[in-house]
């Protein structure tokens, strides 16, 4: 991205972004859907005078993702950066506001445009992949709470087969497990449309500890194994790879892995 004249930093929030040009240091805020996106780029653009310019935002899941969507379908290159990075690398900030914070995200792309590298927006695929296994994660910590309720109430009853309580969440827990079966069967469809994923979908399944679970959960987070150059990014992904701690003559600690990382692919594969 290093041969960019200027950067855009957008602070992405639900109903707005909040956009900030880093050298000519104009701010403006539009809505979060096409309208906006439209404005933007025009504003963007008389505010530049037409130079070539990037532009910088945080990945805040499905807030982003729309925004995302829309620069990919018009050719303007955009890096998608994880919070985190931009909270380090911005140091000792006092005010927090909007404006300030696309205005931080700016000068970041700004300072790193030499090391960033342009971001694609994952294909619909693995954007549906995402919302049904998303879907079915929570569908599945329903049930869980409904089945620990209904077994502390039959504990305390000596008829729960008849009482009303017990029959509700019996029903309730029936038609989240069909819920949560109906959702399965969508993400095997999708992967079995995709030859390429329906290879690796089979491979996965042969290996012994790996079920459907831990298959699409790979599949997705790996983009069909493509994502990860070494096994060692997808294990500091997943939260899992070690580090060393040491300092001079005096701190050698043992290695250990970092807290950062995707929570439930860590828990995943400690599980196993």
């Amino acid at each position: 991205m290093k041969n960019y004249e200027e950067t855009v930093g957008i602070d992405v929030l639900k109903k707005t972004i909040d956009v900030s040009c880093h050298l000519c240091s104009k701010h403006k805020v539009f809505g979060n859907d096409i309208k906006g996106y439209r404005s933007m780029l025009k504003w963007v653009k008389k505010q530049t005078g037409g130079v070539s310019v990037f532009c910088c935002f945080e990945n805040t899941g499905n807030y982003s993702l729309k925004l995302a969507t829309y620069l990919s379908s018009k050719g303007v290159d955009y890096v998608e950066e994880s919070p985190i990075k931009i909270k380090r690398s911005s140091g000792l900030v006092r005010e927090k506001t909007d404006k300030v914070d696309s205005e931080i995200i700016a000068r970041y792309a700004w300072l790193y445009r030499e090391e960033l590298s342009s971001s694609k927006s994952k294909p619909v695929v693995y954007q549906e992949l995402g919302r049904l296994i998303g879907l079915r994660d929570q569908l599945v910590r329903g049930r869980a709470g409904l089945l620990g309720t209904l077994k502390e109430i039959e504990h305390l009853l000596n008829s729960p087969s008849t009482d009303t309580s017990c029959i509700v969440l019996r029903r309730s827990i029936e038609n989240l497990s069909k819920q949560i079966k109906h959702i399965e069967l969508r993400m095997e469809d999708l992967i079995k449309a995709e030859p390429a994923l329906s290879k690796t979908y089979d491979l996965l399944l042969s290996l012994r500890g790996i079920g459907f679970v831990v298959a699409c959960q790979l599949l997705y987070h790996t983009e069909n194994f493509k994502r990860f150059d070494t096994w060692r990014q997808f294990s500091s992904y997943c939260g899992l790879a070690p580090y060393e701690y040491s300092s001079g003559t005096s701190i050698h600690r043992r290695k250990q892995c970092y807290y950062l990382g995707d929570i439930k692919m860590k828990s995943l594969f400690i599980g196993h």
